[in-house]
Formats: C-alpha cells, structure tokens, sequence
C-alpha cells in the first residue's frame, strides 16, 4: 500500500546534522510516511552513510551527482508514490505533531495545495528561540502579489504540498542553485495553486554561522536574482510585473544598507558612505547615520560593534 506522505530530504555536507532531522521525523505521531533522502554527490558521503545507518531500513536511499539542493528534492518528488510530499532540509527539525497537524489540514481544506506553519529559529543566530514568523511574518492571504512582496514568507522545511501541484508547477528550477524555493512559490501562486499555512510552531529552523542562510546579504541578494528573473516571465500580467519592480525597488535598498554595515564594521568608511548614500529613500535614521560617518567614523564604527548583535541580528530576507 502506498504511503499517504513522502518526506524528502536533499543531503549535502548534511552528515552532522540529518541524524537529528531523521529522529524527528520518525518521532512524528502521523506514521503513513515514506522517507527519501537524496544524496547531493556530498564530499563527506562516507560520514553521511554512517548517520543514515541506523535508519538504513527504514529509508529510500539515492545517491546523484553533485546538481544543488533543487535538484535532489525534485529527484526526491521524481521518486515519491505519497498523495502529499512534506520537504525537510537535513538541518532541520520537526515537532512530532508536525505532520498530524499539516494533513489535518490538507485534508479539512481539500481546495488547499500548500500549506506550510511557523518553526522556532535555532542555531547561530541573535535570533534563536524566537519564531521565525515574528521576524519574517505571513499576513493575510497567500497570493502572488502577497508572496512577491514577501509580507508572506514560506520555510520550506514547513511545507507539506499536493505532489500533484509541485509537479503540476514544473518542480524546483534546477537552473537555480540559490533561491528555487521562492521560485517554486512564486510559480505555484502564477497558476493558481492555493497556498495556506497555520501560526503553529511545528518545527525548527536551524541556522548555521558557515552557512548562506542567516547572512543579510546573501538573503537579499538570493530574492533580488529570483525577483529579477521571475519578473522577466512573458506570462505575467501588467500589475504583478509592477509589483515585482517596486519589491525590487525595495530589496536593492535594503542591499545597499547592509553593505554599507558591513563596509562600517570592516573599518571602510569611504565604502559605507558610499553605500548608505545609494539608497533611493533616505530615511532620519539613515541621514543620521551618513551625517555621524562625517563627523566621527571610528566613534560610529565601535557604537555599532557594541549594539550589532541586538540591533543587526541574522535575519530572514523578508524581515
């Protein structure tokens, strides 16, 4: 008999952490599962095998050749017979209602096609213990123009989907090696799947200080690339294709901000006057700023030493 979930899980330098991700996932209350994890042409595929080994008969097993994160899990969706597909980064962790609570869900909305929840940030970040919705929130209903402006944010390792709808949507870009996600979502809104999601914390998103997830810049960078390149699609209409200029509008600024922060903290004051003037809205705080650069940079530089983690925490793309 078929399963009714699969849960895939891409694996990638994952070998410290995919022991804890597998223990949640077989702790969950809802047992109807199935368990993929696609090896990522991983350097440490030794150590990763020697993790996976006490769940050796109780998982699918797949090993390809290095493509990105995108790849595997659509080798993962590729290979899944569950109705439903719940996707799991190896870093990351469920609570063991989690999966009771998300087929609940699907089930009591059968108009629904996505639904994804709210998870607790862990790891190496100023923000750990807090909820990942209170810094990146979802407000209102979930819709192309909600997803483009990013006032809803989707962890992926929250989202419990119709395989019919991913595969329906052309699964993850593999062309992307950063971003497919909020590719995937965007293109999931475009031909009018129905995203939802719970406030619950059923999971844990965990960061890590040698990874690209909790860094600012990346996280900017990565929704400016996929911004810029979803907005260039010759099927979207007039008033989306607006609203992706003026998210990006946005982002840019945001990008120019923190690279300023940065070129502070390194002691390059040209540099973060430079990038603090760039900015097409100029904000008090921001004028302030520019002004105490002139007037005293080192005094500015140590105050903002001293205040980063509270002030400048690691921080989701949307926050």
């Amino acid at each position: 008999m078929k399963p009714r979930v699969s849960v895939v899980i891409p694996a990638y330098r994952a070998s410290r952490d995919i022991g804890d991700a597998l223990a949640s996932v077989f702790a969950q209350t809802f047992t109807d599962l199935e368990v993929i994890v696609v090896n990522d042409g991983s350097p440490d595929t030794m150590e990763l095998e020697a993790a996976l080994g006490p769940y050796a008969g109780r998982i699918r097993y797949i090993v390809q050749d290095n493509r990105g994160a995108g790849a595997a899990r659509n080798v993962g969706i590729r290979e899944a017979t569950g109705s439903a597909v719940a996707l799991l980064d190896a870093d990351d962790r469920w609570h063991p209602d989690f999966l009771r609570r998300q087929i609940w869900y699907l089930d009591a909305h059968p108009e629904c096609d996505v639904v994804y929840c709210d998870a607790v940030i862990a790891g190496d970040s100023a923000l750990a213990g807090g909820r990942f919705m209170d810094k990146a929130p979802s407000c209102g209903d979930v819709t192309l123009h909600s997803l483009i402006a990013q006032r809803c944010n989707i962890i992926l390792s929250t989202v419990v989907a119709r395989r019919k709808a991913l595969v329906g949507a052309g699964l993850f870009d593999e062309s992307l090696r950063r971003g497919q996600d909020f590719d995937l979502w965007l293109r999931l809104a475009l031909h009018g799947a129905v995203i939802r999601y719970q406030r619950h914390v059923l999971g844990e998103r965990r960061v890590r200080a040698d990874g690209l997830s909790g860094d600012p810049i990346a996280e900017l960078q990565r929704a400016i690339a996929v911004l810029e390149r979803f907005g260039r699609r010759p099927d979207l209409e007039a008033a989306a294709r607006t609203a992706v200029r003026s998210r990006l509008m946005t982002l840019v600024d945001r990008l120019e901000i923190e690279q300023g922060k940065r070129r502070l903290l390194e002691g390059n004051f040209a540099a973060a006057r430079y990038h603090f003037s760039a900015p097409r809205r100029q904000p008090l705080k921001l004028r302030l700023a520019r002004l105490a650069l002139r007037v005293a940079p080192r005094l500015v530089r140590t105050c903002c030493q001293r205040l980063r983690p509270a002030v400048w925490p690691v921080q989701a793309t949307a926050a």
